[in-house]
């Protein structure tokens, strides 16, 4: 859909529909139309809201008026109450909210201006939103073996080039742990994202949503605040953690100090979005202060999210495929590439047509098209009913649970044939060729 045309200083942005979006409503039209389709193309969380929660919902529904732009004081005192227990002092006056994280992170684009470096790859609505405010995203992959951060002498090399070129790279972003690989940046990366950050005059924006959804609690977390705090804003929300996407609701945390900042992202909030939804961010204030039957439920669901991706890592081991064990979320970024099918797309196209699995292609990520990786999210294996889900969510062993075990053999199943059914069509596909060029 193109937004403007080229005319004058007007540039043309062509949006689509987000990829993860756009899968989801593929398979569950598959779905309705009696195809078996498993779903590891989208990103939900996958569990029932918990009952605190949607108390204090229904019991702020009369409050309709809009309310502050940044958000309600007490969700704010909130918000900054949860970065202070995780050892990052924060005024409430710093603590922006939204109708969710994404939305804070397109009003910091706009806020921030210039350029923005991504990891490559990375969520799909980073590099379309920076698209969206008509600012060049400038990818770079992450070391080895991790994610959701840029290899810091990349970065260099990469920032250093793009403003030789005239460019405005104001800003670097950073995910933890990341999507689509679920793998969680080093510390050692932070620390000299951070220096290099502070050389080149960089913002961090540190997308922490699935921080407490990190599988090990040994696993050394990190994050660009602890060490920056003076150029680092993260941003979270309750999608993730508490299993309320669709409610809509997240909090960003900007540097103290950062007034003009703060004053630019609130101007964009009120011309985009007003305020968020009064009644939801009655039950996030809740949920922000964290009481312990709201941890427990966090405790269990991160089980539940670790137990199902480390066995759904278990499924592509055993099928041969290149894969890095998930650390956080419920993510995984499998490489298909030695069964020689083609890019991602023809991969993620023919997992779906002919095996009913859903996946995510790597191109939709950032990733290079040629390559056969692709995004595999694990969250809606949990079960189709709420009442499946919570009896997963409560189980001492969910991969004993019919729907989910009948699930992860269907993957199993599905990645099997695809490794012995399609080097015998490359067989053929070359002898038909052969034949031709013969004749």
């Amino acid at each position: 859909m193109p937004l403007s045309n080229h005319a004058g200083n007007v540039t043309t942005t062509t949006v689509t529909l987000s990829a993860t979006l756009a899968a989801n409503e593929d398979i569950e039209r598959r779905r309705r139309a009696g195809e078996r389709v498993l779903n590891l193309a989208f990103g939900e969380a996958g569990l029932p809201v918990h009952p605190a929660l949607r108390d204090r919902l229904v019991a702020a529904s009369d409050r309709n008026g809009y309310g502050p732009v940044a958000g309600a004081t007490g969700l704010r005192e909130a918000a900054a109450g949860y970065w202070n227990r995780r050892g990052l002092p924060t005024d409430p006056s710093m603590v922006v909210s939204g109708p969710g994280s994404k939305s804070l992170l397109y009003g910091l684009l706009l806020a921030l201006g210039g350029d923005i470096v991504l990891t490559a790859p990375s969520w799909v609505s980073y590099a379309a939103q920076a698209d969206l405010v008509g600012a060049r995203p400038i990818l770079v992959p992450a070391p080895r073996g991790e994610g959701g951060a840029p290899d810091p002498d990349k970065l260099v090399s990469a920032v250093l080039h793009a403003r030789a070129r005239g460019r405005t790279v104001r800003s670097v972003l950073v995910t933890m742990p990341d999507n689509p690989t679920g793998r969680l940046a080093s510390p050692w990366t932070i620390r000299r994202l951070v220096e290099i950050a502070r050389d080149l005059d960089l913002v961090i924006v540190s997308d922490e949503i699935y921080r407490d959804l990190v599988h090990d609690s040994a696993l050394p977390y990190l994050s660009p605040a602890d060490l920056a705090p003076e150029r680092t804003v993260i941003t979270t929300g309750l999608s993730k953690s508490l299993a309320l996407g669709g409610w809509r609701i997240g909090v960003a945390r900007l540097p103290n100090g950062a007034v003009e900042l703060r004053a630019k992202l609130l101007a964009v909030a009120s011309e985009i979005w007003s305020a968020p939804a009064a009644p939801v961010q009655e039950a996030a204030t809740y949920a922000f202060t964290e009481p312990l039957e709201l941890v427990e439920r966090v405790n269990r669901s991160r089980r539940l999210h670790a137990t199902v991706a480390h066995a759904v890592y278990d499924r592509f081991v055993e099928a041969g495929c290149a894969v890095a064990r998930p650390q956080g979320g419920f993510y995984l970024y499998p490489d298909l590439g030695h069964l020689g099918l083609g890019g991602s797309a023809q991969v993620t196209a023919i997992l779906l047509d002919q095996h009913g699995i859903g996946v995510l292609p790597g191109h939709a990520f950032g990733d290079d098209p040629s390559a056969a990786r692709v995004r595999v999210a694990t969250s809606l294996l949990y079960g189709d009913s709420a009442e499946e889900r919570l009896t997963a969510l409560n189980s001492p062993d969910p991969l004993c649970l019919p729907w989910i075990a009948e699930s992860l053999d269907h993957l199993l199943m599905g990645l099997k044939e695809l490794s012995v059914r399609r080097p015998r069509e490359r067989q053929r596909s070359l002898v038909s060729q052969l034949g031709e060029s013969l004749t």
